[in-house]
C-alpha cells in the first residue's frame, strides 16, 4: 500500500480516527493512504466526506483492508469514464497522451476518489490531480512532456510525482531550484528528490 492508494475495509469500525468520529464519516467510503512513519502493519490513512472541509486522519491495521485501489488501476477506468464535469473530460482526453509517455500514472484526489466509489465529491470547478510514479530521475524531455499536459486545459491540473519513498509537485520541480519533498517523516526542502528520498 502506497500513498494515494484507496482502501476499502473489511469492517466499518476498523478505522481509528484521530479525535471524535465525525458525523459525516461514511463507513462504506474508501480511505486514502497518506504519508507518515508508523509501526509495521499499521497504515496511515485519511477519510473524506462530500465537502472539502470534511477530512480527518487516522490509522487502520493492514489485515483489516479488504481491497486496495491504486491510481494506476483508476487510469484504466479514466479512459471510459462518463460524466461531463470538466476535470473528468480533461482526464479522458489526457489518458492517451499519458499512456504514450509510458509512465505509471493515475488520477488521485477528488477525481480518483469519484472513479473508485462514485460518491459525489466533484464540482464543475474541481481540479484534476494526477499522480505519476517515477522511481528514477526522468529525462528533461519527459519532464517537459508532462508539464505540457497542463497547457490549455479547462480545469486546473496538478501533477504530483512519487519517487517510491517521497512525493513532490512536478511544477515546482520543473521551475528549478529546491522543491518541497513530502516524506513519511514530514516535509523537507531538497535540491534533488531522487538523491535524498
Amino acid at each position: 500500500m502506497a500513498p494515494h492508494d484507496l482502501l476499502f475495509l473489511r469492517r466499518p469500525d476498523a478505522f481509528g480516527c484521530d479525535g471524535a468520529r465525525p458525523d459525516w464519516l461514511n463507513p462504506a467510503a474508501p480511505l486514502v493512504v497518506r504519508r507518515e512513519s508508523t509501526a509495521p502493519a499499521i497504515v496511515p490513512v485519511g477519510a473524506r466526506g462530500l465537502l472539502r472541509s470534511e477530512r480527518c486522519k487516522g490509522y487502520v491495521a493492514a489485515p483489516d483492508v479488504a481491497s486496495v485501489v491504486t491510481p494506476r488501476m483508476l487510469a484504466a477506468r479514466a479512459r471510459t469514464a462518463g460524466g461531463d464535469l470538466p476535470c473528468i473530460a480533461v482526464l479522458r482526453a489526457l489518458a492517451p497522451r499519458l499512456d504514450a509517455l509510458d509512465v505509471d500514472w493515475g488520477p488521485a484526489g477528488g477525481a480518483g476518489y469519484w472513479l473508485a466509489c462514485g460518491l459525489p465529491v466533484l464540482r464543475a470547478t474541481s481540479d484534476l490531480d494526477l499522480l505519476v510514479r517515477l522511481p528514477r530521475r526522468p529525462s528533461a524531455a519527459l519532464v517537459d512532456a508532462l508539464c505540457a499536459l497542463q497547457d490549455g486545459q479547462s480545469c486546473r491540473l496538478d501533477i504530483q510525482v512519487d519517487t517510491g519513498t517521497a512525493g513532490f509537485a512536478l511544477a515546482e520541480y520543473a521551475r528549478g531550484g529546491r522543491v518541497l519533498l513530502k516524506t513519511n517523516d514530514g516535509p523537507r526542502l531538497v535540491a534533488d528528490p531522487w538523491e535524498t528520498a
